[in-house]
């Protein structure tokens, strides 16, 4: 579990890092304890086999041999081999940490464009973000211990409800040589196309959106994926650990207290101890974070990052796409649905019929409602801005380009004719969209959205003029009027 301390140093205050300092969990004691003994234990040893076993001319020749080591130590550039590995060593485990995929950002872009509050377009927004879930935890399986101590095999993947029998046998049937966490990500994409052609995606800039969410997604998986397979260089890493050990080593004979040198004689030698315990420290710091992904104190907790992956997302796509103030009355909520808190036990047992069959298909439903294909329509309620709704419902093609922007102006709308007077100026005039007011045109928007949900309107073809209920909303409010007098438009042809 990654020990966090930021609570305790919230306020700089007096002796704050102090309590920090007697802290276990963690700590530089924990990590090195056993290699100061070991040091302390060499140079004990060496002090009193100077001391007492050798001889006078023995004697000599060890404290030759003593200043000669002692000399040597300045010889080693350790501060600077050292303090550039660990820095290296720093930015590629916060690279690594800011490489691990997160389906925020794709979870958003999903439950806002693949529309459909029916059993069908339910499923699909879950698929779609386990499809996602299921990538990441297929190559963090090949990152992390601790996932694949969780998942060690794909049973175990299937049985936590990530992936079904069948996507399994076809995981299977593609032979490659290398990671095959990417075989979700096309899953997701060909869903997705097929959802554009259903009208679940109801235009391609929301296909475009969808796309590069997963592809940035995808990208972080691929980054993992080489953060494991390219390591620091090998050569890099033994250098360090060379200087370090040789340093230390030069240091047990080079740092005996010698009766000629001073008149001192101490036998414990506390400035080499500590120098020891930086320097051997910093070295055992770059060892615990070089790969993140192990079983250290401090590495990252994936197994909860997987846990919280899944609930958040499916809490998105689902739960809270459900529960958003509606349009209209939610009719299809299905009460049989897995309800949160998700995990991973709930939605593997839960979702066994919907969430657990067979590969999606958006045609497998026997349902004629839910196997119907949702179509463009101009009768079909849609949630566009107030300015663009125009010109989206205008133009022939859901995008909105210079070829189509002018043929825009020939059709007449109802929400813009019940509020034209009679010396009003034509849709046709191109003033006309950008001298209007974009409160009232909300306020017009939201009127009609309320009609819809009461009833008021009985209009029986969408989008049509009526005249009654333009009569009594005219009265209600405000009539838009242009500040700019211009040449009227006649309908008579030229010439």
């Amino acid at each position: 579990m990654t020990v966090s301390y930021t609570l305790k140093v919230a306020n700089a205050r007096f002796g704050g890092f102090s309590k920090l300092l007697f802290r276990w969990k963690g700590s530089i004691y924990k990590l090195l304890y056993k290699e100061f003994l070991v040091f302390a234990l060499l140079y004990a040893a060496l002090s009193v086999t100077y001391r007492y076993l050798l001889n006078e001319n023995q004697k000599r020749y060890f404290e030759m041999v003593s200043k000669y080591c002692d000399k040597s130590t300045n010889l080693i550039p350790l501060s600077f081999v050292l303090g550039f590995y660990v820095t290296l060593i720093v930015n590629r485990w916060w690279a690594q940490y800011t490489s691990i995929p997160l389906p925020d950002q794709l979870m958003c872009v999903i439950s806002s464009n693949v529309h459909g509050r029916d059993e069908k377009g339910r499923i699909l927004r879950r698929t779609l973000i386990r499809y996602a879930n299921l990538s990441s935890v297929l190559i963090l399986r090949s990152v992390s211990t601790r996932v694949l101590k969780r998942f060690p095999t794909m049973d175990h993947v299937v049985e936590a409800g990530f992936m079904t029998q069948d996507e399994r046998k076809k995981y299977e049937s593609l032979h490659s040589d290398f990671n095959k966490y990417w075989i979700p990500c096309v899953w997701f994409t060909n869903l997705a196309a097929q959802a554009r052609r259903d009208g679940r995606i109801r235009d391609d800039v929301a296909l475009r959106l969808l796309m590069d969410e997963l592809n940035l997604y995808r990208s972080k998986c691929s980054m993992l994926f080489h953060y494991d397979w390219i390591s620091i260089p090998l050569v890099y890493t033994q250098v360090v650990t060379i200087a370090v050990y040789s340093f230390f080593a030069f240091c047990v004979v080079g740092r005996q207290f010698l009766p000629d040198e001073s008149n001192l004689d101490l036998y414990v030698p506390l400035p080499t101890l500590l120098q020891f315990f930086f320097y051997a420290g910093w070295l055992k710091v770059a060892e615990q974070i070089i790969n993140p992904f192990g079983e250290d104190d401090d590495d990252f907790e994936t197994n909860r990052l997987i846990d919280r992956n899944l609930q958040v997302s499916l809490l998105s796509v689902d739960d809270m796409y459900q529960n958003q103030p509606p349009i209209g009355k939610d009719k299809y909520w299905n009460e049989t649905a897995a309800q949160p808190p998700y995990t991973i036990a709930t939605v593997a047992e839960t979702l066994k019929p919907s969430f657990m069959g067979s590969t999606f298909d958006m045609r497998m439903s026997d349902d004629p409602e839910q196997s119907q294909q949702v179509e463009a329509s101009p009768s079909m309620s849609r949630i566009q801005t107030p300015l663009l709704n125009r010109f989206l419902t205008a133009a022939a093609s859901p995008a909105v380009s210079l070829k189509n922007f002018g043929k825009s102006g020939r059709i007449q709308h109802a929400q813009l004719l019940r509020l034209r007077n009679e010396n009003s100026l034509p849709p046709t005039s191109p003033s006309f969209y950008r001298r209007e007011d974009p409160e009232m045109v909300g306020r017009i928007d939201e009127e009609e959205m309320e009609d819809e949900e009461t009833g008021i309107s009985e209009s029986p073809v969408p989008n049509s003029y009526n005249p009654e209920s333009t009569k009594m909303q005219a009265k209600e409010l405000p009539v838009i009027t242009v500040m700019e007098v211009l040449d009227t438009v006649t309908d008579k042809p030229s010439g």
